[in-house]
């Protein structure tokens, strides 16, 4: 469980109530924040435009991607690393088709099938191509999943000035009771209010996670394919060791013993 996503949207929502009760209202303010036929309008209109910008699988696929954000990425590079070390020193001691058993006992299957891959002897030109393709098909979903989420933010403000343009209007058809533009206005923002509720609490936050999650993804797959063809062109584990290293940070870089390389 992602503690952050879950504490960051919680707070969101107490900050802003927080903001409405303290008024001279109290408690009572936040019946003036309900109005159910902004919501309808905001967020009926900003899902309705997204589902037709999307065939009915990616639109319900789109919807149920918000629980990823809840789950604790399990992308570990540095693990992955030490995990890569201890491949190429099996193989280095005892050969490329020793790399099989070993990948029984492993959970990626990203991970599994290039050892596979190497093991059945394929080229390594040919491995790199396998592989990046598959990393390009997850890249994609991705990118699929964060659009969705970029595209309801988009349209949830979107959605609100409209609601309130229509606001607007029925207020201006009533200019004659004075005493009704104040409510009335205030019925007409609730909807551009509900737009920017919709984009900057959820969705926004909710995109640029996935991108956080796909970016940790991507680059632990790419850590992946250089050091499984390192393995397969016979490189030393100290100097596999060394190259990946290089996509980590300085304090990540720190995870990894001395001595994982295994001997010289």
């Amino acid at each position: 469980m992602d503690l952050a996503s879950i504490l960051g949207l919680v707070l969101c929502i107490i900050l802003v109530i927080f903001g409405i009760i303290t008024g001279d209202q109290g408690v009572a303010a936040i019946w003036n924040f309900l109005e159910y036929k902004s919501a309808l309008i905001t967020f009926g209109g900003a899902v309705c435009a997204v589902l037709t910008s999307n065939s009915m699988a990616g639109f319900v696929g789109g919807l149920k991607s918000f629980t990823i954000i809840f789950k604790a990425p399990l992308m570990d590079a540095p693990g992955i690393i030490k995990q890569i070390i201890e491949l190429s020193n099996v193989a280095r001691k005892e050969g490329l088709l020793s790399l099989e058993e070993a990948a029984s006992n492993l959970e990626d299957d990203f991970l599994k099938k290039g050892i596979l891959l190497i093991v059945d002897g394929t080229d390594p030109e040919l491995v790199r191509a396998i592989m990046e393709t598959e990393l390009s098909s997850v890249e994609q979903r991705h990118k699929d999943k964060i659009g969705f989420w970029e595209n309801l933010a988009s349209m949830g403000p979107a959605w609100g000035m409209i609601g309130t343009l229509i606001g607007l209007i029925n207020m201006l058809q009533k200019m004659e009771d004075v005493a009704a533009v104040g409510p009335n206005m205030a019925v007409a923002l609730i909807t551009t209010l509900y737009g920017s509720m919709l984009a900057n609490w959820i969705c926004l936050p909710v995109a640029a996670k996935m991108k956080s999650n796909s970016g940790d993804e991507i680059m632990v797959k790419e850590i992946m394919i250089e050091g499984l063809l390192s393995i397969q062109a016979g490189e030393n584990p100290r100097v596999i060791e060394e190259k990946l290293k290089s996509f980590l940070s300085p304090g990540d870089r720190s995870q990894i013993s001395d001595n994982s390389g295994g001997d010289e």
